[in-house]
């Protein structure tokens, strides 16, 4: 199996544009099967999801084709009849985003329980009913689940939780049902808001984009379209945090920085700045990396929570840069009970960390990390970033296995850091 080889200690340098969003192409090449026309979609991110959810669409007799880099055109006018490849869908979360436009084109669908990160449990209870409210039925067995639909019927939805794929469950299926549907309690994320520009492109007739209350006027069918998908929130934080403690100059360009305000504010609690300059993020050199205490001294704590929150996916980085920032501070992952069991390889690296359960890690810092020439398991795509991002900073030799985790969310990530500078390489499998 490929493995990364890094060398740590190295200043980077340079301008990065961040790849296209993971979490937004993942639901638009879903969506993509609403319609018989053809579909284009731009700044695709080439990586191990996307691969498989493209293989998952041409199992589905879905025509594929990548004409140049980072672009997909699609076209999905002769569906076969057979149900979703198992192995496939197993390999990520998003699998089940396919419900909603085969119950529209055919009325039926059979879907294996997802794969994706072992972060946790990582519920399908909202997709489901949501489903249900707009009209479907639901069989449940031990491997699968099993949908058919008669039509589908607007409804008024309040979601039992801000789930972002059960939030976008909901909407593709409700742009092609019969009336009107509301959507409370919705998720409302920058690549949540991608889907809906989308299908809005497409045809459909969704309002509230961004907040938390969609209104969608079903429509009786969508056409093609050209869409350019907006640059990988979580790449843009993790480039911060890798910035940060390599003490980097980094301009980030094309970045998106009104959707990193909470980001700065929680990067900001461990001494990390940076600068907007038009689209780009400019994160100077040299930064003095020390916690800011809260009123009275108290320590701060970095908590995940739905958007505009702190996004979960950055905890991992998060935790990286706090081990290299002058004090104590309370890291706190409220949504999935496994997301931190990865902070023993930064004990093993040097890091002074306590976890305290499942969900929370006190980090005191600073700590000076040492390679692990041994070798470091990635857990799961930001898990594995994040040990990147470490081994970058550390001194010494380090070896990251199970890369393929990283591959699934990080575009020739190895590639893109070397020509800023960092001493890492690929070693593929004999």
């Amino acid at each position: 199996m490929d493995h990364f080889v890094i060398e740590g200690g190295h200043r980077l340098a340079g301008s990065i544009r961040p790849a296209g969003n993971k979490n937004a192409a993942l639901p638009l090449l879903a969506a993509s099967l609403l319609t018989s026309e053809p579909v284009t979609l731009r700044n695709i991110p080439d990586i191990g999801d996307v691969r498989t959810k493209l293989a998952l669409l041409a199992h589905l007799g879905v025509y594929v084709d990548r004409p140049e880099a980072n672009v997909v055109h699609l076209r999905a006018d002769q569906l076969v009849a057979g149900e979703p490849d198992t192995t496939l869908a197993r390999r990520i979360r998003t699998s089940p985003l396919l419900a909603g436009p085969l119950l529209a084109r055919r009325g039926y669908v059979t879907l294996p329980r997802p794969g994706g990160d072992a972060i946790g449990r990582r519920r399908l209870d909202t997709h489901l009913l949501a489903l249900q409210a707009l009209g479907v039925q639901v069989e449940v067995t031990p491997a699968s689940y099993i949908l058919t639909a008669k039509r589908l019927r607007g409804a008024d939805i309040f979601l039992d939780e801000m789930s972002v794929t059960g939030t976008e469950q909901a909407i593709i299926a409700a742009c092609v049902a019969e009336g009107h549907t509301t959507i409370a309690n919705a998720a409302s994320e920058p690549h949540v808001q991608d889907l809906c520009h989308f299908l809005n492109r497409m045809g459909a007739r969704i309002s509230g984009i961004g907040t938390n209350l969609l209104e969608i006027e079903g429509v009786t069918s969508l056409h093609g379209a050209d869409y350019t998908i907006g640059p990988d929130f979580m790449e843009v934080g993790s480039l911060i945090g890798l910035a940060a403690v390599t003490r980097s100059e980094l301009r980030i360009v094309g970045a998106r920085p009104r959707e990193h305000r909470m980001t700065k504010i929680m990067f900001g609690r461990l001494g990390v700045t940076w600068h907007e300059e038009g689209d780009d993020i400019f994160v100077p050199a040299d930064q003095e990396l020390v916690v800011r205490h809260d009123l009275h001294g108290a320590i701060p704590k970095i908590d995940s929570a739905p958007w505009p929150g702190f996004n979960p996916d950055l905890i991992s980085t998060a935790i990286v840069v706090a081990t290299q920032a002058r004090g104590t501070v309370l890291i706190h992952e409220k949504m999935f009970e496994s997301r931190l069991f990865f902070v023993d390889r930064l004990i093993g690296m040097g890091a002074r960390i306590v976890l305290c359960d499942p969900h929370r890690a006190v980090v005191v810092g600073p700590s000076q990390l040492y390679g692990e020439p041994d070798g470091l398991p990635s857990p799961d795509i930001r898990a594995g970033m994040a040990l990147v991002t470490a081994a970058l900073c550390a001194k010494g030799r380090s070896v990251i296995y199970n890369i393929g985790q990283i591959d699934r969310g990080y575009e020739r990530i190895e590639e893109r850091l070397a020509a800023l500078g960092a001493r890492i390489e690929r070693v593929r499998a004999s």
